[in-house]
């Protein structure tokens, strides 16, 4: 008698779009048991809530607000989590220059999380004082803060996916706001790809741009169009002289974190083409792509676009 062969349910992109961190997450899993991809998408939810109440510095008990509270007073004792945080976005900003900064400073009639504008002879990332022995955060100056905005949502989406990985999610997705962090494939087996990053230029798309295992996060210049995988719309500002950068509409970073593309997108926003591709350039497993305000395309070395 022959036995009959079960196939097994074929494999779907179950996704949910949620409100997280201030901005419209989409989380997309691969599977094939409605039920369990509910469940794992509920997880990677709970640890994007985590990581937000923990960055914040608006709840009066959060070691964020701590540290800023002690500003030119003395140094706060963090967890190993926020220490590790601090001290990678203090290397962001050597690597960048100063270009990527997570200080900004208060005046005393302004809240903690209301940003003026720097006073750059003092209130820089020069001026956090890590001690990794007693993991202590000591800002400097009084008035300096410290926060997360340009960083948060990359590391909120590095933790989501950890997260979904240790629970068996072998493929997926999360959309951290047009920020991009993609690993597996596709249920057919495809990579997960960029099919365009410049909807004006629909006739030239930035097709098979593959990113999966990848993240990729853009910075755009306000008054451009949007990219169609952008996630911030900013003016970018040249930190040093202070007057707006021209020449720039977009620029997108491909790399291993998520966390890193988004530390890295608005940077090279502010220091310039070359200097940006010349970065780029230095470092492993990263790449950019650049679209002037001519709608040229610039890319660094390692990326090809086809």
């Amino acid at each position: 008698m022959l036995a009959l062969k079960t196939l097994a349910p074929k494999s779907v992109i179950f996704r949910r779009t949620v409100k997280l961190m201030g901005d419209v997450f989409e989380i997309s899993v691969v599977g094939n048991n409605p039920g369990w991809a509910d469940d794992r998408i509920d997880d990677a939810i709970a640890e994007i809530n985590r990581v937000d109440k923990l960055l914040s510095s608006f709840s009066d008990d959060s070691t964020i607000n701590e540290i800023n509270r002690n500003a030119g007073v003395k140094p706060v004792k963090t967890d190993a989590e926020i220490f590790r945080l601090i001290d990678r976005s203090a290397q962001v900003s050597d690597l960048t220059h100063g270009a990527f900064d997570i200080t900004y400073c208060t005046t005393e009639k302004e809240s903690l999380d209301t940003p003026v504008k720097r006073n750059a002879g003092s209130i820089n990332y020069q001026n956090v004082e890590l001690d990794a022995r007693a993991q202590t955060v000591f800002l400097k100056e009084t008035g300096m803060r410290i926060g997360f905005g340009a960083n948060c949502k990359g590391y909120a989406a590095d933790r989501a996916k950890y997260v979904l990985q240790m629970s068996g999610v072998s493929s997926g997705v999360i959309n951290a706001g047009g920020d991009l962090l993609a690993w597996g494939a596709q249920p057919d087996d495809q990579p997960w790809t960029i099919a365009t990053a410049d909807t004006s230029q629909k006739s030239r798309p930035f097709a098979n741009v593959v990113i999966s295992n990848m993240a990729v996060a853009t910075s755009i210049n306000s008054g451009t169009q949007m990219p169609s995988i952008a996630g911030k719309n900013l003016s970018a500002v040249n930190s040093k002289k202070g007057f707006p950068v021209s020449g720039i509409k977009s620029v997108t970073i491909i790399s291993p974190s998520a966390e890193l593309a988004d530390a890295m997108a608005t940077p090279l926003m502010t220091i310039g083409i070359n200097a940006g591709l010349y970065l780029i350039n230095q470092l492993n497993q990263m790449a950019c792509i650049i679209v002037d305000d001519h709608e040229r395309l610039y890319t660094s070395r390692d990326i090809s676009i086809n």
